[in-house]
Parts: structure tokens; C-alpha cells; sequence
């Protein structure tokens, strides 16, 4: 049994190694540039804390801060690390593709490049909806929230933390029609199961969003909202791409039809 698994292992290896490598050389890219990164990342806070000062003494000196000797400079290693990710997908799910492809069809290795620029889009996509609809309401509510007793002491190795689990929450999350589609062309799951499944959808996707969104409802709604309009999308594309087979039932009541058709046209 090893030895008939030995060759995927070896093929696995080398896909990850590949992966890996790029994520190291993209990380020592992202660390040159991690100043503008980071400023990137701390605007929408910025802003919520601007705005709220408008209303609040206390916030208007919010602040971030840090309470560790070397926190910035553990800071900007998760700064490039999260932007080397996002840098290395490309080749990331070209590695990935190229793992499965020795089991699909010839038509079906064409799709790498669709592979490649659909995930790499709607993972950006779903990290730019985040950081521009989500964190903005999700930011004011919280610093809002008891403003007027407290000042915000933002640490900042938390906030980074916190700010990329919900982006690279999203941007896994946008992924749905992707795999969708994909695993629709590979015969996996059909649009029967998808609308069987919808139900138990929902309840997943709330709990999901529950975990990778702040503890309070409004942006959970904003994150679970958008899965579960993907997740009809993603039904759409799979009828298109692998529609599921007519029932028994219905088979037979138009074989009635037809038979009844027949009937009353040879009378």
C-alpha cells in the first residue's frame, strides 16, 4: 500500500516545497514594504477612532499602542507574512492544480488558468469587501461601544491579529463558487445536492461567521450575509456546469405522457 502511495507522496512534497519556497521569497518582498502595509491595514481604525473622537473626549485620544519590548517587530513579521500569502496564491493554487491534474481529462487540465485567476480574484475580492464594508461598521461599533467611560487603548499586535483573520476569513469565504465550479466539472456534487444542502449551509455559515467576525451581530450578518448569496451563485454555476439527472418520478411521468400521446393519436 506504501509503495503504490509513495509517488503522490513524492509528487505532494514537492508541490508543497514549491509553495513554501515562493511564501519564503514573497515574505523577505513583503517585510521591505511593511511600513506602507501596516498603515494600510491601521486605516479603518484610524478612521473609527477619528470619527468617534467627534463625539467622545475620551475617544478623541485613542490611541494604538504596544506592550511588548520587541511588538513592532513582531508586528511586521505578521504584516508581511499576511501579504506574502495573499502574494504567493497564484502559485499556491497553480501547486495545487497541478497535484490533482494527473487524475482529471485532458479538456480538464485546460482549466488551470481559469483555476488560477477565478481563486486568485475572489479571494481579493472578498479581502477588499472586509476591509472596506466590513471593518468600517464593525470598527464603530465596537470603539463606540462604552466610548464615552473609556479610552481606547488599541494594542496593536492584537489589532493586527484580529484585522487579518476577518480578511483572510473573507477572502477563504469568496472562494465558494471557485470550488463550486470546480468540483462540479470534476462530477463531485451536482445542483440537486447544493439545494438539499442549503439548509445546513446557512447553519454553518453563521457559525463560521461567528468565529472569524467580532462578538456582536451586525457583522456577523455583513459576513454571513454576502456566503450565503455566494452559495446560491455557486448553485447557479453548478447547474450549468453539472446538472443533476431527473428523478425516477419524473422519468416516468413523461414516459406517461408520451405513451398517453401516442395512445391518443393512434385512436
Amino acid at each position: 500500500m506504501f509503495e503504490e502511495l509513495r509517488p503522490h507522496l513524492i509528487e505532494l512534497r514537492k508541490r508543497l516545497g514549491i509553495s513554501v519556497g515562493t511564501l519564503f521569497v514573497m515574505f523577505f518582498v513583503m517585510f521591505y514594504y511593511h511600513e506602507p502595509l501596516l498603515n494600510w491595514m491601521v486605516e479603518p481604525l484610524n478612521v473609527a477612532l477619528i470619527e468617534v473622537g467627534k463625539t467622545s473626549v475620551h475617544a478623541a485620544d485613542g490611541m494604538l499602542t504596544t506592550n511588548q519590548v520587541g511588538g513592532a517587530f513582531f508586528v511586521a513579521l505578521k504584516v508581511s507574512f499576511f501579504a506574502a500569502l495573499v502574494g504567493s496564491l497564484p502559485i499556491i493554487l497553480a501547486q495545487l492544480w497541478m497535484f490533482v491534474a494527473p487524475g482529471l481529462y485532458a479538456n480538464e487540465k485546460k482549466m488551470i488558468i481559469p483555476f488560477i485567476v477565478g481563486g486568485t480574484s475572489m479571494f481579493v475580492i472578498g479581502v477588499l469587501f472586509s476591509y472596506y464594508v466590513v471593518t468600517p461598521f464593525g470598527f464603530n461599533f465596537l470603539i463606540t461601544f462604552g466610548s464615552f467611560s473609556f479610552t481606547p487603548l488599541i494594542n496593536i499586535e492584537e489589532y493586527v491579529g484580529f484585522f487579518t483573520k476577518i480578511m483572510f476569513g473573507f477572502g477563504i469565504a469568496f472562494e465558494l463558487p471557485i470550488f463550486a465550479y470546480f468540483l462540479a466539472l470534476l462530477g463531485m456534487v451536482d445542483d440537486r445536492q447544493m439545494r438539499e444542502f442549503f439548509r445546513y449551509a446557512v447553519v454553518i455559515i453563521f457559525i463560521v461567521a461567528a468565529f472569524l467576525t467580532p462578538p456582536d451581530v451586525l457583522t456577523q450578518f455583513l459576513m454571513a450575509g454576502p456566503l450565503v448569496i455566494l452559495y446560491g451563485i455557486s448553485i447557479l454555476i453548478v447547474k450549468m456546469v453539472n446538472p443533476a439527472p431527473p428523478l425516477e418520478d419524473d422519468t416516468s411521468d413523461e414516459e406517461e405522457n408520451e405513451n398517453s400521446a401516442v395512445a391518443i393519436k393512434s385512436e
